[in-house]
C-alpha cells in the first residue's frame, strides 16, 4: 500500500516516468555481474539494447531470454488445450523486444507463421533486424493493424492490456477480434484478484464495482502506465465471444505475483 501511495504522489507531480528511468539505471549496475556472466556463458545469443530488455522483463539477460524460452513453452502447453498447433498463423501482440516470440519457431514448429506487432518502432527495428523468420510490424496505440480480416487462428498479448486506458481496452480487443479467424483463439493476460493488496482504498471501490482501475497520468502503453481488470470488466469486454477459459493461478510468493489468463474463442 505505501508503494502504491508512493507511485501515486510521483504520478501526480510528473515524476514517475523519470524515477523509473533512475530505476533501469540501479538494475542495470546491480545485473551487471550476472549479465556478463551470461554473455560469457551465451556468446551467440543476440540481445536487445539494454533499455529495451528492462521495458520487457527486467534487466537481467537470464530472465529475458531464458525466461522467454520457459514462458513460450507454457503458453505453448496452454494452446494445445485448445487446439493444434500446426499450419497456424500466429500473432504476438505487443511483442516487445521479441522474448517469447522469438523461441516460437523453435518450441513450434509444424509448419506455423509468426506475427509480432509492437507500438515501440526501436523495439520493432531491432527485432526486424535480429530476429529471422518473424513478420514484425510497428503500429502506433491506435487500435489499428495491417492483417486482413479473419486472418490469424491463435493471437496472444501477454501484459499489454496491463498498460492500456478504457477505450484502448474496447478499441484494441475489436481490433484483435477483427484479425482473428472464426473459431480462433485469444490468449490474453491481466492484472486481476492478485493484484488487489496493491491497489489504493479509493481503487479498491473501483475495482470491487466491476470497474477498470488506470494508474495513467504516464505515456500510455509504457511499463509504468497500468490497468487492473476486475473479472465483471473483462466478461464485458468479452460479451461478444466465448470466454474459453479464464484462470486465475494463486500466488506463492511475494516476489511474483501471477496475473490471470484469459482464453477467447470468436464466434
Amino acid at each position: 500500500m505505501l508503494k502504491s501511495k508512493v507511485s501515486k504522489f510521483l504520478r501526480d507531480i510528473n515524476l514517475l516516468y523519470v524515477t523509473d528511468k533512475v530505476r533501469f539505471y540501479v538494475e542495470r549496475f546491480k545485473n551487471q555481474k550476472e549479465n556478463n556472466a551470461f554473455k560469457k556463458k551465451h556468446p551467440n545469443v543476440v540481445l536487445p539494447p539494454d533499455y529495451l530488455v528492462y521495458e520487457s522483463f527486467g534487466m537481467n539477460y537470464n530472465n529475458y531470454f531464458t525466461n522467454g524460452i520457459v514462458s513460450a513453452k507454457w503458453m505453448v502447453e496452454h494452446f494445445k488445450n485448445y487446439t493444434t498447433l500446426k499450419d497456424k498463423k500466429i500473432l504476438d501482440w505487443g511483442c516487445g523486444p521479441g522474448r517469447i516470440i522469438r523461441h516460437l519457431p523453435e518450441v513450434v514448429g509444424n509448419g506455423c507463421e509468426y506475427y509480432g506487432t509492437d507500438y515501440n518502432s526501436k523495439t520493432i527495428d531491432w527485432c526486424s533486424k535480429n530476429i529471422e523468420g518473424i513478420n514484425f510490424n510497428n503500429n502506433t496505440l491506435e487500435a489499428k493493424l495491417p492483417y486482413p480480416d479473419n486472418y490469424f487462428d491463435l493471437l496472444y498479448g501477454i501484459s499489454i492490456f496491463t498498460h492500456l486506458s478504457e477505450k484502448m481496452h474496447y478499441d484494441w480487443y475489436a481490433e484483435l477480434h477483427r484479425v482473428l479467424k472464426k473459431d480462433g483463439f485469444m490468449f490474453l493476460t491481466t492484472q486481476g484478484e492478485n493484484f488487489i493488496p496493491k491497489l489504493t482504498a479509493k481503487e479498491l471501490d473501483t475495482y470491487n464495482a466491476n470497474n477498470l482501475v488506470v494508474r495513467g497520468n504516464v505515456k500510455e502503453g509504457h511499463r509504468t502506465y497500468s490497468a487492473f481488470q476486475p473479472k465483471g470488466f473483462m466478461q464485458n469486454l468479452f460479451s461478444n465471444a466465448i470466454i474459453a477459459d479464464h484462470i486465475e493461478t494463486k500466488q506463492e510468493s511475494n516476489e511474483w505475483r501471477p496475473q490471470d489468463i484469459w482464453v477467447v474463442k470468436k464466434k
